[in-house]
């Protein structure tokens, strides 16, 4: 297998290979295309998000400056707000669905490394997706490890470190983010309306 045929079965791969480098390379380029757009210019914004990430849905904002490891695995709903400073390392999937709000200076990150200092020298590294539910807000500087799933319906307070599964409706916060109570999903009754 290649490294790149690794890293996309969840195996072991060498991060400095030169096929898993392109990825980052090309994705260092159009985020600092993305990062000098004018500001104001939204609709520029949005046609490169929907040009260079994997999906971008309808009335998304992300502000400057953003960087991602690759940028095709990125899958965001609609109804997004991304604040500034965030960084996704997309080598795996993230997928966060419709209604999210994430705070900045954000740190969302689907790649590993092995414990042993044997496989560190070895430049090699694991990835495993993330997923993030609907109407989820994730406060300033949180970090969300690799592997996770945050339900629907969450609140992750500022500065959270998220290295297990959140379930849906409920608060959490802390170092390592633990739940601090459950909320109520009034979302029900405004669909059923409309």
């Amino acid at each position: 297998m290649t490294e790149l045929e690794k890293l996309k079965a969840g195996l072991e791969y060498c991060y400095d290979d030169p096929e898993v480098d392109a990825l980052k390379e090309q994705a260092i380029l159009w985020c600092r295309e993305y990062n000098a757009l004018d500001p104001l210019d939204y609709e520029a914004q949005r046609k490169m998000l929907k040009e260079h990430l994997g999906k971008a849905g309808e009335k998304i904002w992300i502000g400057k400056t953003f960087n991602c490891d690759n940028g095709k695995n990125i899958f965001i709903g609609d109804n997004f707000t991304g604040n500034y400073n965030i960084t996704m390392l997309d080598i795996r999937d993230i997928i966060i669905g419709d209604n999210v709000m994430i705070g900045p200076n954000t740190l969302i990150t689907t790649v590993n490394h092995p414990l042993s200092p044997m496989g560190r020298r070895k430049h090699l590294g694991i990835a495993k997706p993330v997923t993030i539910g609907n109407d989820v807000w994730i406060g300033g500087n949180v970090t969300i490890l690799p592997g996770i799933t945050i339900g629907s319906n969450v609140i992750v307070g500022a500065g959270a470190v998220v290295t297990h599964d959140v379930p849906d409706n409920c608060v959490v916060a802390g170092v390592p983010a633990r739940k601090i109570r459950d909320i109520e999903d009034d979302t029900e009754e405004t669909d059923a309306e409309g």
